[in-house]
Formats: structure tokens, C-alpha cells, sequence
């Protein structure tokens, strides 16, 4: 069989199981072309099973990747064995820290047939509820790991990658923080400000800091409990700059 050919059959497939399944689900074709696309989601594979395995043997060359509208992911990969059908594995959320996963069994894959509407019962039935409670209990590391604020104070929470994160906060406090740089994240409430760049990590620190400290709102910079904190120097007051974490910058390891 032709790679086209082949390649269409799987974005068929996984169209058709995406109806099938419970909730409302889309489908993503990544084609050969789509190498970065590719990459991300191989290591985003959640599974240390039958698709870990499948994978170290045969790179991705291609996949569908299905979607829920509420940040759910599974991956439909081709079954390089002697039966006819195909691979279905859960996707880790990219949104979570890697510490969130830390301890959970992973959502292992199972193989499917090439029958859509027999794959959608499988995948129903057993896979789609195991990865249900993986990621809800990853969802509650996430959010457990970050100290929580208060209607008159917002803590700001360094993460392993150096990232800043701040529990849901009230509707004030929740526009300073987006009108200065940090994300949102629906499915945990959380907002994020990226580390990349620690200067302008620190120039919206202490923007937010002041225009918080205008309504009344102080702002605290703390280290998740039970972690080694990546400087031993104390929180800076919002018309400082943040201190630029160091030591734990590398994130923690996930099984894959």
C-alpha cells in the first residue's frame, strides 16, 4: 500500500472513531510533512506500553490526533505488526507541569481494529476512562503544588521550569495578571508567566505588583511546599525584581 493511501485510510479512520466516541471530539491529520507537529506529540505520548514500545521500534511517520473540547487528547497511530487496524494512545496535557504527573500510572494504549465503530466501544469503555482519571488526578497535583491566594492577596507560585503560576484569583486580581503577561489555562484555573525570559519575567512581575497593590491587592512570591526552593533568596517585593530561579530549572521526569 502506497503511504498516501495509507495515510488517508488513518485520517478516515480516526474521523469516523472521533463521531463515535462519547462527547464531542475532532480530528487532526498530521501528515509526514508535519515533522514538528510530529515530534511534539511523540513525546507527548503517554504511555509506557504497547505504544512506547511500538514507538521506539517505528518513529512516527504520521498520525490523528483527536480532540475534546475540554483539552482531552488521544493519538491514532498506524499498528506495525501483522494485524490489520491501528494504535490509540492518551496525550499528555502540555498546559501541566511535569510534576503533576509524577507518581500516576500512565493511561497505557490499547490496539484497535480497523473497525471505527467496534474501536469507538473499545476505546469508550476502557482506555477513555482510565486517561478520565489519570487527568483528573493530574489536574489536582497541578493545582495542589501551587499555593492558593486570597480575595486580598495573590501568590505567585515558582514552578520547576521557572515559570510563575497563581491559582484562580477573583475577577480583579485575574485582569491585572492576563494584562501582564500571564496565560490562563481553562482546565485548571491556573494563570502562568513564562520563564524564558526572565527580564521581562520580572518587568511584569512588578508591573502586576504595583497595579495590584493599587486595588489593594498585595502580591507574595513563595515555593511550592516540599520542594527545594531554587534561590535562598527571599521574595522580592513587587517593585523588585522576582528572584530568577536556577537550581530547579530541570523538570522532573515523566514516563513516556
Amino acid at each position: 500500500m502506497h503511504d498516501h493511501e495509507a495515510s488517508g485510510r488513518l485520517a478516515s479512520f480516526a474521523d469516523v472513531l472521533a463521531d463515535e466516541l462519547p462527547g464531542t471530539w475532532t480530528s487532526t491529520h498530521h501528515p509526514t510533512t508535519h515533522k514538528d507537529d510530529l515530534a511534539e506529540l511523540a513525546d507527548r505520548i503517554w504511555d509506557m506500553d504497547l505504544v512506547a514500545e511500538s514507538l521506539t521500534q517505528h518513529p512516527l511517520r504520521k498520525a490523528a490526533v483527536l480532540s475534546r473540547t475540554d483539552g482531552a487528547q488521544l493519538a491514532v497511530l498506524d499498528r506495525h505488526d501483522e494485524r490489520d487496524g491501528f494504535l490509540i494512545a492518551a496525550v499528555a496535557p502540555r498546559s501541566l507541569p511535569d510534576e503533576a504527573f509524577r507518581g500516576l500510572h500512565e493511561p497505557n494504549g490499547i490496539a484497535l481494529s480497523g473497525d471505527p465503530f467496534h474501536s469507538a466501544e473499545l476505546v469508550a469503555g476502557d482506555l477513555l476512562a482510565r486517561y478520565d482519571a489519570a487527568l483528573a488526578q493530574a489536574r489536582h497535583n497541578a493545582c495542589a503544588d501551587i499555593q492558593p491566594s486570597q480575595p486580598d492577596r495573590v501568590v505567585l507560585t515558582w514552578q520547576a521550569d521557572g515559570s510563575l503560576a497563581a491559582t484562580p484569583v477573583g475577577e480583579t486580581a485575574a485582569a491585572v495578571l492576563a494584562a501582564n503577561g500571564f496565560v490562563h489555562d481553562p482546565q485548571t484555573g491556573i494563570y502562568r508567566l513564562s520563564g524564558d525570559d526572565t527580564a521581562v519575567q520580572a518587568r511584569a512581575v512588578r508591573a502586576a505588583g504595583r497595579q495590584l497593590d493599587a486595588h489593594g491587592i498585595a502580591t507574595v512570591l513563595k515555593h511550592p511546599s516540599g520542594r527545594i526552593a531554587p534561590t535562598a533568596t527571599p521574595p522580592a517585593p513587587p517593585s523588585a525584581a522576582p528572584p530568577v530561579p536556577a537550581t530547579a530549572r530541570a523538570s522532573a521526569t515523566r514516563g513516556r
